[in-house]
């Protein structure tokens, strides 16, 4: 009692923060290892089992659909004594919000073990009342409304709380780049399905999310009791991968759907954007090209020639450039338009690349635990993605005859 009484009150030991994770996970694996059992022996007997429902959503590599059918078979006994006893679908899905918000809290305050079940048992929850809903036939577009809005209640309130824990480390910038993943993907499926699209790709789905952040978080105070046994307030390690994992992924995912959708609206868009990877590649390879050229002219100049520093990088600066804007109008573009035009608009775009850059850096020199070089890095990477690679393919280097290389995508 005495141990139990610790573990409610959030004074745990080393073996007791282990147990707050692995105790649940015992039981709960002894159910879904029976029941993996009992299902094999299922499929043995009468043939693989299908779920439509589970099967129209389609699956993903993360998640495939034979763990899918199994997870929907698995959960059959809960949602049909469900619906035995009459409970309202949309209390179980007010209790996922409910359970999903006490994850947060707990997180919020290092109780991860604790946080990762609630949040596992919110997203059981999330499957089961909409299999309620329709298996008992009170499933509504109301009822439907309110099961999406609240998900992303539900995801945000963990998301949260892992941001509050980790508000004073570099990792509460990888949550909100989470959280701001995990709220484009749905919306870009809701807003390709009310154009008419049919959107159901992506590498991480919520049923992808909702088990790799779960899963990291709950169990993450098993490594951080080995590693770190005193520290009253430890990273998390396991927690920091899932949620790095999930921030990428997420943004890939979103990425995914947004070339998919754009794609089904306008299917010039698929054609065009074939080549996107290379000539983006091919971008990059010019650029890196012209800053090697750059730096080994300033460094002749200044060791060979003896010129200040500041002549020198005037010279290797407009040398880069017209071996940049060469690559590109021969190699990366292969475009025809006016030499001259394409020169004052490669200009136009250089130097407003080096405000931008410079700007960015400026801004992100605000953030002390950040260090320059990583800023740098950043900022860099934005700009040539945002703004420099864009222009370069539908201003600089376009060509005024419609049948030209290069199709802009600007219209899009």
């Amino acid at each position: 009692m005495d141990a139990v009484y610790d573990w409610l009150k959030g004074d745990l030991s080393t073996a007791g923060r282990i147990w707050g994770a692995v105790a649940p996970a015992l039981l709960l694996g002894s159910y879904f290892l029976i029941g993996a059992v009992v299902y094999a022996i299922r499929v043995a007997v009468k043939g693989r089992f299908h779920d439509r429902e589970v099967e129209s959503r389609g699956s993903s590599a993360f998640l495939g659909m034979g763990a899918r059918n199994l997870f929907a078979w698995l959960m059959q006994p809960l949602w049909r004594g469900l619906a035995r006893f009459e409970v309202p679908p949309n209390a179980i899905t007010t209790l996922s919000v409910l359970l999903a918000a006490g994850g947060g809290v707990a997180v919020a305050v290092g109780r991860f073990s604790l946080g990762g079940w609630l949040y596992l048992f919110a997203g059981a929850c999330d499957f089961l009342d909409g299999r309620l809903a329709r298996t008992t036939g009170k499933a509504t577009r109301a009822g439907a409304a309110l099961d999406s809005v609240l998900d992303r209640y539900a995801e945000s309130a963990m998301l949260v709380g892992l941001a509050w824990y980790y508000r004073d480390s570099w990792v509460l910038l990888v949550v909100l780049a989470t959280l701001v993943g995990s709220m484009l993907v749905p919306y870009i499926r809701a807003r390709g399905e009310g154009l008419g699209v049919d959107v159901k790709v992506g590498l991480m789905q919520r049923p992808e999310r909702l088990v790799l952040l779960g899963a990291t978080v709950t169990f993450s105070p098993i490594l951080a009791a080995i590693l770190h046994p005193t520290d009253p307030k430890p990273m998390h390690v396991l927690a920091v991968v899932g949620l790095c994992i999930l921030a990428a992924t997420s943004q890939l995912t979103a990425v995914q759907r947004l070339i998919h959708v754009l794609g089904k609206l306008d299917p010039s868009y698929n054609r065009s954007a074939r080549n996107e990877g290379g000539m983006l590649a091919k971008n990059l390879v010019s650029a890196v090209a012209a800053t090697a050229v750059d730096f080994v002219i300033v460094l002749m100049l200044v060791k060979v020639v003896a010129l200040p520093a500041w002549v020198a990088t005037a010279f290797g600066c407009i040398v880069g450039g017209i071996v940049n804007f060469t690559m590109n109008r021969v190699w990366t573009f292969q475009s025809d338009g006016p030499p001259v035009t394409q020169a004052w608009k490669y200009t136009f775009v250089s130097a407003s690349s080096a405000l931008l850059n410079s700007g960015g850096v400026a801004l992100l020199a605000l953030l002390p635990a950040l260090d320059f070089r990583l800023a740098w890095a950043i900022v860099r990477v934005a700009v040539f993605v945002a703004w420099n690679y864009p222009l370069h393919r539908d201003y600089v280097f376009t060509e005024d005859d419609p049948d030209g290389a290069v199709e802009p995508l600007s219209t899009i």
